[in-house]
């Protein structure tokens, strides 16, 4: 079966606009409040939120399609998507529920779910909770309908837990840090983790109005984290996204950081520490570079579809505790079980003070190869993996690459595209070899 609703996130569109309506999300609710009641007689859900101004709206929608199934509502208020999961699993509860598009505009809004232990559920679940919405509704009687509370301590014990995972014997003090929240989930929580570890903190992008998250401000236009570190004189910087589940990061010089070059810093300093890390997980976008440095250290990168979902997949089946996006979704499932933008920072901030090293420091030896990303719009149904000439000109220009460069095809999941990129030392080569590629699907 094809998922009608979920996609690789939860379920996410315009408010508004089908499926992101009040109508929907109490039927939703409704619905995997009848598959919880399957296996449970109370189930106990958890709601967060980030800081849109549909988010009362849908919180309420969600809160009456639960207690309508009879499942108790417990409220969290706004709180980043990596805090509900923390949550959900600390407080037994049966299900996390997280009412965020993450870095997408504030029109947007979308639904995600986590387990009972804090992970993100699977497809099967997704489609039997899909079957469940074709039923007909089955309303709790009076007297077995769902309750509601808050838990006002919900942002206080988020702290507490992302302070706990930043090594006890060092310290923040005597670094200046620049925070930016995207004014969303993490507005009030961030600062004051950085805070309470010592650090001079300068908030910016904390002054949510419901209308402003993600505009022009966290991880998705780190120039305005950039800016900040330069005037304010600061150490680091560090960008979220409206549900800080996504990091980037930046040197006293200005320096952006990605993903990919984070989740180097997380597996150098674990090694630094000798501990066992056999391998790392990446998607097929992480860079070559990253691949290469971490060979040199005897350390495996294996890439997995692009979508943290994915990258978490390839974790688990290996056992492996370390992987991310370029993006800046990172995962230590020694730290948390779902990627979290502010425990990263604190495992990328805690290398820097161990070492007594910058992050450019630390990177010395990492040079990220130049990526050429070319998209070719075909005709609708064409069938470019069939292309005899596009096999050969990819057979030989990986053959000329060899092993300082690489090649990746991929179809767009949402437009008649296929996108060429070539990886490549020289910039130059990159570009004239994803050229050649793509000259033979035009």
């Amino acid at each position: 079966m094809q998922r009608e609703y979920f996609g690789t996130d939860g379920i996410r569109g315009t408010v508004g606009q089908a499926p992101i309506t009040p109508d929907f999300v109490l039927r939703l609710a409704h619905a995997v409040g009848q598959v919880l009641r399957k296996t449970e007689a109370r189930p106990v859900v958890l709601i967060g939120k980030d800081t849109r101004i549909s988010g009362y709206m849908l919180e309420s929608a969600l809160e009456s399609g639960f207690n309508s199934a009879g499942v108790d509502v417990v409220l969290l208020g706004p709180l980043p998507t990596p805090g509900v999961a923390y949550l959900t699993k600390a407080q037994r509860a049966s299900l996390g529920v997280v009412i965020s598009a993450s870095h997408n505009a504030f029109e947007d809004n979308g639904i995600k779910f986590f387990s009972a232990q804090g992970t993100k559920l699977s497809e099967a679940w997704e489609l039997e909770v899909e079957a469940a919405l074709k039923l007909a509704p089955q309303w709790a009687q009076s007297a077995g309908l769902g309750k509601a509370r808050r838990l006002d301590d919900a942002a206080g014990r988020y702290i507490e837990f992302c302070k706990s995972t930043f090594a006890n014997d060092l310290t923040l003090k005597g670094l200046k840090i620049v925070v930016d929240a995207a004014h969303g989930a993490a507005y009030q929580i961030a600062p004051k983790v950085f805070h309470e570890l010592g650090a001079d903190v300068i908030a910016i992008g904390c002054a949510p109005d419901g209308l402003n998250i993600n505009h022009q401000v966290g991880a998705t236009h780190p120039e305005t984290l950039v800016a900040a570190v330069k005037e304010h004189k600061a150490d680091f910087g560090v960008a979220l996204d409206g549900d800080a589940d996504r990091l980037q990061m930046v040197d006293a010089q200005g320096r952006l950081y990605n993903g990919d070059e984070l989740l180097y810093l997380m597996a150098d300093e674990r090694l630094g520490r000798g501990e066992a890390l056999p391998g790392v997980v990446g998607t097929l976008m992480t860079n070559m570079a990253i691949e290469l440095a971490l060979k040199d250290r005897g350390v495996e990168l294996v890439r997995a579809k692009v979508g943290d979902r994915y990258v978490l997949e390839a974790m688990e089946a290996r056992g492996w505790i370390l992987g991310g996006e370029g993006s800046g979704h990172l995962l230590a499932l020694d730290k948390h079980t779902t990627g979290d933008g502010l425990i990263s920072a604190l495992q990328v901030l805690q290398a820097c003070v161990r070492a007594g090293k910058s992050m450019a420091d630390l990177l010395a030896g990492v040079t990220l190869f130049p990526q050429t990303l070319l998209n070719v719009r075909l005709r609708p149904g064409t069938d470019w993996q069939a292309n005899a000439a596009l096999k050969e000109q990819t057979r030989a220009v990986e053959q000329e690459l060899g092993h300082s460069g690489r090649v990746l095809i991929r179809a767009s999941g949402t437009e008649p595209l296929v996108r060429v990129m070539v990886e490549a030392r020289d910039p130059a080569q990159a570009l004239r070899c994803a050229q050649r590629i793509a000259d033979t699907l035009q």
